[in-house]
């Protein structure tokens, strides 16, 4: 089956929320735990083995610049979103050729996608 022909601009764009969605994801998981410091909370132990569990330690908060960071990103995705989601291409469709078509975008445009080759019959 051949991939739909998305105009450039709208698979530039959708490409590009991919990798931010991506920045984003992996900037979170390199900040603390809390935005704002916090002394945490120790855990509780469990009577019968006494594992400890849940519990958080202290946090000293997202810098300055973190912060920054976030909201840059953040916004970015939201823009992006926005003009993914109102690109004219999609004018021309609804209902579920709609929604058929917006996820083949995301597929096709997702990092480490191979296009699919065209199967031939064996004879």
């Amino acid at each position: 089956m051949a991939a739909t022909p998305f105009p450039d601009d709208l698979r530039a764009a959708q490409v590009r929320l991919h990798e931010a969605t991506a920045e984003l994801a992996a900037l979170g998981r390199t900040l603390p735990w809390s935005v704002e410091p916090h002394d945490g909370w120790p855990g509780k132990e469990h009577s019968h083995t006494g594992e400890v569990t849940g519990g958080r330690p202290p946090s000293p908060g997202w810098t300055d610049e973190q912060k920054a960071a976030v909201d840059e990103l953040r916004q970015e995705c939201l823009a992006l979103s926005e003009t993914v989601s109102t690109h004219p291409y999609w004018a021309d469709f609804t209902g579920g050729d709609l929604v058929d078509r917006r996820m083949e975008l995301k597929a096709v445009t997702r990092p480490g996608t191979v296009p699919e080759a065209e199967t031939i019959p064996a004879a």
